[in-house]
């Protein structure tokens, strides 16, 4: 099971109302609370069970699903509303270089194209590239260097025309 499949269940769990749901595999335990009975939190444990061969895979400790209010002035979400946002795929800390004595991968104004890297993400010590799914111009970029960043957070606006 990969990050991408574990965040799906976390949002499918979460949608669903159920306030708890254990699945466990051959490597893993993976446990949901949601706070339906509480005060509308959600706790995901994510267990790994020692096992002879080694697992490929690296899996989060802890994922817990964050709400995030942002305040904005209606013109400004109606200006925004023309622009592409790219997401974060993971959990991590956002850096929009490769590496300290290196370039940033785009700036405000940088065209990009399909399969263009825009930073990376580190998780747990793995640096993850993430490419542009869209072809346009960076507008925006709302995440600072080495910042924390959560799963489906906006990180780009992107002009696609």
């Amino acid at each position: 099971m990969d990050i991408k499949e574990i965040q799906n269940l976390i949002k499918f769990v979460a949608k669903s109302g159920a306030s708890e749901v254990k699945l466990e595999m051959d490597d893993i335990k993976i446990t949901i609370r949601t706070g339906a009975d509480d005060k509308g939190e959600s706790t995901t444990y994510v267990q790994q069970i020692p096992v002879n061969q080694p697992v490929a895979q690296a899996l989060p400790a802890a994922a817990q699903p964050v709400a995030t209010v942002t305040t904005e002035a209606a013109p400004a979400v109606a200006e925004d509303s023309k622009y592409i946002t790219i997401k974060s795929p993971i959990i991590g800390t956002f850096y929009r270089k490769p590496s300290p004595d290196k370039p940033m991968f785009v700036e405000v104004g940088t065209p990009i194209g399909e399969g263009d890297v825009l930073c990376v993400i580190e998780a747990m010590k793995l640096f993850n590239e993430i490419e542009s799914e869209v072809s346009g111009k960076i507008v925006k970029i709302l995440v600072d260097d080495a910042s924390p960043v959560e799963f489906d957070q906006p990180l780009f606006l992107v002009d696609p025309s």
